[in-house]
């Protein structure tokens, strides 16, 4: 079972379990992180961006164009940013550390 590390804009660890397989943002949502996936993982927005810890970026897959294309419409977006329903965590990904980007919120929660 792969551990998810989260930074909330606070600069606070969160610690999260996720099955293998789980899209990231998924994990994310279960651990109370405020990303709302308004399109739920169908990639048509971006209100799932999330800032990967350089030493992890390189281990995830290449973004597909239409991910770069939409990270270039979030706000505070980085060389490592990544849209979290793009993300399947693995075995491999165990101890991924990902940032939450700056007013990050989720409507969807009060």
């Amino acid at each position: 079972m792969p551990d998810v590390r989260f930074v909330t804009e606070q600069g606070e660890i969160v610690l999260a379990h996720a099955a293998s397989g789980d899209r990231l943002l998924k994990v994310a949502q279960i651990a109370g992180m405020p990303l709302e996936g308004t399109c739920e993982g169908q990639m048509a927005c971006s209100t799932c961006h999330v800032i990967v810890a350089p030493d992890w970026f390189p281990r995830l897959p290449d973004p597909s164009d239409e991910e770069e294309d939409l990270l270039d419409l979030a706000a505070h977006v980085t060389r490592t940013s990544r849209l979290a329903c793009q993300i399947s965590v693995t075995e491999d990904l165990d101890g991924i550390e990902v940032r939450i980007p700056r007013n990050a919120h989720n409507l969807q929660i009060g």
